[in-house]
């Protein structure tokens, strides 16, 4: 049963690839649920995180970056990130302090036009420019449209973090608790577990694979007598050339990337973890729609 006057709703956070959408989101939980990575476009799927206080519930949709589509990969997240922005009772629109105004983000300024949901402004990275950048910033985008709020953050330092909660909350109507109040997210453990291997395998190989990976959780298994958990993950390459590079000389990288996702995985599951990784190389799997759909990219969850 809720109180009376309980708040709760939707809110999609939106921006350019590297804005800090997912260290905003992680500040805000308090806990590590959006993979982080300083490649753009690693954050595939709507990963919702919950916030919960006595009075209000704000469940978070953090959207892929909107950018021009190069291939139908982007065209297929670009159509989600849209989409979420009709289902929600506040947008925030991210910008990065330090690069300023640019042509993504005129494009998503557009793309904004077309909804009619209160969109706040929320410059990231006000800990990286002078506080007189700043001001002309503002000015800039308050000339190209109507912005409900316009909040400077760090999402990095925390800064004004606790003022944008607080005037999220105003916006959101009165409704129920949606979630348990200790529930930070409503993705299944397989999706946290394949986004966990993909960002170790992004992060450790850093230049030399692009973001054309994808994790396939092939078995999650739990052995009742030893209470330790078999997981069999598939990492998804483009090219033989990334193929050899994830695997590394004598298979140092891939137990690397191996070893360090496993830590994170035993943390979240709260138990011990054998895993074991493959990888297998299929030619540009993004410009393929039926392997985007076995990879869990699919149209009507959005």
């Amino acid at each position: 049963m809720n109180k009376e006057g309980y708040k709760s709703g939707f809110v999609a956070i939106i921006g350019r690839p590297n804005v800090g959408k997912s260290t905003f989101l992680n500040r805000v939980i308090g806990q590590k649920i959006a993979i982080m990575s300083d490649k753009p476009q690693t954050t595939r799927n709507k990963i919702q995180g919950i916030y919960t206080d006595d009075d209000a519930q704000i469940i978070f949709i953090d959207t892929p970056g909107v950018h021009k589509p190069k291939h139908k990969l982007g065209d297929f997240m670009m159509k989600v990130a849209l989409n979420a922005l009709r289902e929600v009772d506040v947008i925030l629109f991210m910008v990065n302090a330090e690069e300023g105004f640019g042509r993504g983000e005129a494009f998503i300024i557009e793309r904004l036009k077309e909804v009619d949901t209160p969109v706040f402004l929320v410059i990231n990275k006000i800990d990286r420019v002078h506080p007189d950048e700043l001001l002309p910033l503002i000015e800039q985008y308050r000339g190209l449209y109507p912005f409900a709020e316009i909040v400077p953050i760090s999402a990095l330092e925390g800064n004004n973090v606790e003022r944008l909660i607080e005037q999220i909350k105003q916006r959101l109507p009165e409704g129920p608790q949606y979630y348990p109040p200790d529930q930070i997210t409503d993705h299944p453990e397989q999706f946290i577990i394949a986004e966990l291997i993909r960002e170790k395998a992004l992060h450790l190989t850093r230049e030399e694979v692009p973001h054309s990976i994808a994790v396939v959780i092939e078995r999650i298994e739990r052995r009742e007598e030893t209470g330790v958990v078999y997981i069999g993950a598939v990492i998804i390459v483009e090219r033989d050339s990334q193929k050899g590079i994830i695997i590394g000389k004598q298979g140092r990288m891939l137990k690397e990337i191996g070893q360090r996702a496993r830590a994170d995985i035993e943390a979240l599951l709260g138990s011990r973890v054998f895993l074991e990784l493959w990888v297998k190389v299929q030619k540009d799997w993004r410009n393929r729609l039926a392997q985007l759909r076995d990879f869990g990219f699919r149209e009507e969850e959005y």
